[in-house]
C-alpha cells in the first residue's frame, strides 16, 4: 500500500521515519492504561516476577504474530471477513470473562479460606499462578484472542510501510518496535510492584487487587462481546 506519511518510497530514509512515528504512536498506546497493564500488574504483585515475566513475553509474542500476519495480508483477510472476525471476537470475550471470574472466585476462596498460607513472597506463584510458562500462555492467548489488536494493526501498519520495502519483513520489525517498547513498560510495572511488593501483597491488597483486576478482565470481555464491528 502506498504510503501518504513518506514519500520518498523505499529509502533507508524513510523506513528510519517510519520506524520513529511507529514508535511515537505505539507509546501512547502502550502507556494508556489497558488490558496489557492491568495483566501484567495484577500477575507481577500477585503471582510473582516469574510469572509476569511469563505473561509480558506472552503478550509481546501475541503483537509480533499480529504484526507479521497483518503485513502477510492474512490480517486483513479475518477483518474482511465477518463471520471470522465474529467468531475470534467471541472466543476473545468468553476467555476474557473466564478469566476475569477466575480471579473473582479465587479472591473469594481465599476470604473463605482465612488467607491462611495464601500469601507468598514474589518469587513464588500466589493461588492462580504457575510460574513463567503458564503466565506465557496466558499473555498469548489474551492477545491472540483480541481481534482489536488485529483491527489496529490493519488500520495502521500499512501507513508505515514504505513502497518498495518487503512487507513481511517491514511488518515484524514495526511490530518489534512495539514489543520492545511493550517490554520496556512492563518492566517498570514489575519493577514498581518488586518496590512496593511488602504493602501491595498483604491480603488485604490483594483481595482488591484481584477483585479491581478480574472486573476489568470481565469488562473487557463483555465490551468485546457486544461490539458491533
Amino acid at each position: 500500500m502506498t504510503s501518504s506519511v513518506l514519500p520518498l518510497a523505499g529509502q533507508p530514509a524513510d523506513l528510519g521515519r517510519a520506524l520513529w512515528s511507529f514508535a511515537a504512536v505505539v507509546a501512547l498506546l502502550t502507556v494508556t492504561p489497558g488490558l496489557d497493564t492491568a495483566l501484567v500488574l495484577r500477575t507481577s504483585l500477585l503471582d510473582g516476577r516469574r510469572a509476569a515475566w511469563g505473561v509480558t513475553f506472552g503478550i509481546q509474542l501475541g503483537t509480533l504474530a499480529w504484526g507479521v500476519l497483518t503485513a502477510a495480508g492474512l490480517s486483513a483477510l479475518l477483518a474482511a471477513s465477518q463471520p471470522a472476525y465474529t467468531a475470534l471476537r467471541w472466543a476473545g470475550a468468553a476467555y476474557l470473562v473466564w478469566l476475569g471470574s477466575r480471579m473473582l472466585l479465587a479472591r473469594r476462596r481465599r476470604g473463605d479460606a482465612g488467607d491462611g498460607g495464601g500469601v507468598q513472597g514474589p518469587s513464588g506463584p500466589g493461588p492462580g499462578g504457575g510460574g513463567f510458562w503458564r503466565g506465557l500462555r496466558r499473555g498469548a492467548t489474551t492477545n491472540l484472542l483480541n481481534p482489536k489488536v488485529g483491527a489496529f494493526y490493519v488500520a495502521m501498519l500499512p501507513q508505515f510501510i514504505p513502497d518498495g520495502a518487503p512487507h513481511a519483513v517491514t511488518g515484524l520489525l514495526l511490530a518489534g518496535v512495539h514489543a520492545a517498547e511493550g517490554l520496556v513498560w512492563s518492566a517498570l510495572l514489575i519493577g514498581f510492584a518488586a518496590l512496593m511488593g511488602g504493602f501491595l501483597r498483604s491480603p488485604a491488597v490483594r483481595r482488591f487487587l484481584d477483585r479491581l483486576c478480574g472486573a476489568v478482565l470481565l469488562g473487557f470481555g463483555v465490551r468485546l462481546a457486544v461490539a458491533g464491528d
